[in-house]
């Protein structure tokens, strides 16, 4: 076993296109532990990315103390990536963990028994249900707990309460992958799968940094790179990154669009294909809509405009789309760098949109990875307790809330869908407002995660709105609740999360959660049971006690949607490797049928520019009937446009070595030390011009606040800073200075597009 933090992506196994990956198993164990010492391995899955590897953890003396990759499993084939190795168990033992509920008295938290925490949880819930209703509750989540939590979280806030203010942190991260293919398809939903890596011969990554996000995937694609046959990559992004440098060894070409601007990049990609040809006329006139209107709105981005809006070469624009155009399956990915930025849902879309046009969908090695940032994002956006209903349904169906109704026994009128749900920036913005009085968040941290961080806290910290949080440790988020709720960890319970290439697996429990915590599962059956929410026949709602009853429930209400689990069970889940849905299936729309028919998709659609939602009878007149839709936008400009005062672009992003806000990395010593602290990224130019040296200690502002960290000088491209979001601290959190604004489509915050100015605030650091 090598060491992982200067090896990230450990020992090459080079391969040809189309032959199997390789298996290599890497294994970690706490100092002073060897293998014949372990007492058993429970199988698993890592929950430090969104690659979901197969995993069995090590447990002695009660406690996990290891991990290995698992050999069998198809999305790793044995592999496990830094976070991961080192940090996938350290947290558990750390001396931190709260093992004691917490309420706030006196202005101070102090530790107290279940009975007493609920109690209050239980006690302002029904005051302000009586006062106020529903509206007056909102839950904001993870896209970290198991499938059986959300999907009974979905329940208790949309049948049990009738709120629609429910949303989770997978609308900072992954809320544009599912717009993006709603908008496309019909639904969501991965096309594509991490086996089209071994049969692509053309990788095309968008604003996402696989090197660094996905190790694992990541070193699955330099497999092929540096095996024969390999594959061609294109890199988006403004930073020159390893995935960059990677494109250009393969005879590919980095691209490097000004922060704001992929949208006009992406319609210039597409002109081109439009251009010379590269269309598959027949596939897009049986299978897709809208194919005039498009090239109607790309007409205009010719190399010269898309370079002047841009920045980008116009021969290197002509490269990249004759690589897509000329190419025989193109596998592409999409993260944050699309996702966060501005006109988020529109540049997503446009990467479909050139698939479509080629017909390069649904079969191996043609695929779309519309990625996500969290191990288990996908199941919150299928299980509902985000802003979607249960199973891809369709809010403005009445059929669809007809259908839950009658599974949950509910009055349809219980379901909140007279309007649209509402999503995470809103749902603080009621708290702020104060018609949100009551806001549970579970396992996340807002007041690092979301933008604009110092209203966040003021938000969260006033009186106003009561606040129940229930997470591992005693995070920036917690220290401002009413009311803290220990949660068990990964690892201390049984349940099943998806990964970004729709592989479901099962996560067993290994050990006993420390003290009194709980389950958020048991956490929320709890809260369930004490406001005692009834079906229409007077039964209890919530019908199952543990995580396997819950599965089968969720089996239950996914059957004949698109995400049908019913096919799978715990039995089937306990093999060598986990299983895709619906049944296994490498690929979806292999058949060139699409889930768009009316009285089926998820929505109806929007107007990519200004979000204005499609009617129920405009769709229905376009008859899609299981055809995909291709979209197009026009570049408008960012909100907050570069000034004199405000000469730079700031954007966010992540290193490799801790996930989101640290609270499992960040008591990982390995990947402590590796990523202690805060910093950020200039230009040489841009350094050498503001007399700024590697390490100096510099300040950043924009209009809403300022950080202060080392500076490292390099990758970025002149007039851009970046820094990367991991990091609490109000005087080195990166979003102090990020925006409250967001996407019109998929509402997710833009963090990529703000403006800054920089200067030396001290010596080397």
């Amino acid at each position: 076993m090598t060491d992982r933090i200067t090896d990230i992506w450990g020992t090459g196994t080079p391969h040809a296109r189309g032959t199997a990956w390789p298996v290599r198993v890497d294994q970690h164990l706490d100092e002073g532990i060897t293998e014949d010492q372990v007492d058993r391995w429970v199988p698993s899955a890592c929950v430090l990315c969104s690659n979901g590897c197969g995993c069995d953890i090590a447990v002695k003396d009660g406690r996990m103390v290891g991990v290995r990759g698992r050999a069998g499993d198809a999305v790793n084939h044995g592999r496990l990536g830094p976070k991961g190795l080192y940090g996938s168990t350290a947290w558990s033992r750390s001396a931190d963990r709260l093992t004691r509920p917490m309420i706030r008295e006196g202005g101070e938290l102090t530790e107290c028994d279940w009975p007493a925490a609920m109690g209050r949880v239980v006690e302002v819930s029904r005051r302000l249900m009586r006062e106020k209703g529903p509206l007056s509750h909102g839950f904001y989540t993870s896209g970290q707990l198991f499938l059986e939590e959300y999907y009974t979280l979905a329940v208790i806030g949309k049948a049990g309460l009738g709120t629609p203010h429910m949303d989770g942190n997978t609308r900072l991260c992954t809320a544009t992958a599912a717009a993006a293919l709603k908008e496309s398809f019909g639904a969501d939903g991965q096309p594509g799968c991490y086996a089209d890596i071994e049969q692509c011969d053309t990788i095309f990554l968008y604003g996402h940094n696989l090197a660094e996000t996905q190790t694992v995937l990541w070193s699955r694609v330099l497999d092929r790179t540096r095996g024969p046959h390999p594959p061609v990559l294109v890199c988006v992004d403004p930073r020159r990154t390893r995935v960059a440098e990677e494109a250009l060894r393969t005879g590919g070409v980095h691209l490097t669009p000004r922060v704001g601007t992929n949208l006009a990049l992406m319609n210039g990609l597409a002109r081109e294909l439009f251009e010379h040809g590269w269309i598959d006329e027949k596939w897009v006139a049986g299978h897709t809509l809208g194919v005039d209107e498009l090239r109607a709105i790309v007409d205009a981005y010719t190399p010269d405009r898309v370079a002047e809006i841009c920045g980008v070469a116009p021969d290197d624009l002509r490269r990249a789309a004759r690589i897509f155009g000329t190419a025989e399956r193109v596998l592409s990915t999409v993260l944050q760098g699309f996702y966060q930025s501005h006109q988020a849902t529109a540049a997503a879309v446009a990467v479909n949109n050139l698939h479509l046009l080629r017909g390069m969908i649904g079969r191996p090695g043609a695929g779309i990875l519309q990625m996500n940032g969290q191990p288990t994002a996908q199941n919150n956006r299928e299980c509902g307790a985000d802003g979607d209903l249960p199973g891809f349904r369709n809010w403005d169906d009445e059929r669809h809330i007809q259908q839950l109704a009658e599974l949950w026994n509910v009055d349809p009128l219980k379901i909140p869908h007279w309007a649209d749900p509402t999503h995470a920036m809103q749902i603080m913005s009621y708290a702020e407002e104060g018609s949100i009085g009551f806001l549970w968040i579970s396992a996340t941290n807002p007041a690092v995660s979301m933008p604009e961080s110092a209203r966040i806290r003021r938000i969260l910290a006033d009186d106003r709105c009561f606040v129940v949080v229930q997470d591992l440790f005693l995070t920036e988020t917690a220290r401002l609740a009413d009311v803290v709720l220990p949660a068990a960890g990964w690892g201390e319970k049984t349940g099943t999360f998806t990964n970004a290439d729709r592989t479901v697996h099962l996560s067993e429990k290994a050990v006993d959660p420390p003290g009194e915590a709980r389950s958020d599962l048991d956490i929320f059956l709890a809260y369930a049971d004490a406001m005692d929410f009834r079906d229409r026949d007077g039964a209890p709602l919530i019908k199952w006690r543990t995580p396997e009853e819950a599965f089968d429930a969720w089996r239950a209400a996914s059957k004949g949607r698109p995400c049908d689990y019913s096919g799978l069970s715990y039995e089937k889940l306990r093999g060598p490797t986990g299983i895709r849905w619906p049944n296994g299936a490498e690929r979806l729309y292999t058949d060139g049928v699409f889930p768009s028919a009316t009285e089926y998709c998820e929505t109806y659609g929007h107007d990519l520019v200004t979000g204005a939602t499609v009617t129920q009878l405009e769709h229905k007149a376009l008859r899609p009937d299981g055809r995909a839709f291709l979209k197009g936008a026009d570049q408008t400009p960012p909100h907050e446009p570069v000034s004199d005062e405000y000469p730079l672009l700031y954007t966010t992003g992540r290193t490799v070595y801790q996930f989101h806000t640290r609270t499992k990395t960040g008591r990982a010593e390995p990947l402590r030390r590796a990523a202690p602290g805060m910093w950020v990224e200039l230009s040489a130019a841009d350094a050498e011009r503001l007399g700024i040296a590697q390490g100096d200690l510099v300040r950043v502002e924009s209009p809403r606040g300022w950080i202060e960290a080392p500076a490292r000088i390099g990758q970025v491209p002149p007039g851009t800073v970046f820094a990367p979001f991991h990091y609490g601290g109000a005087d080195r959190q990166a979003n102090e200075l990020t925006m409250t604004v967001w996407d019109p489509v998929s509402k997710q915050p833009c963090f990529k597009t703000a403006a800054c100015r920089v200067r030396k605030a001290g010596g080397r650091g």
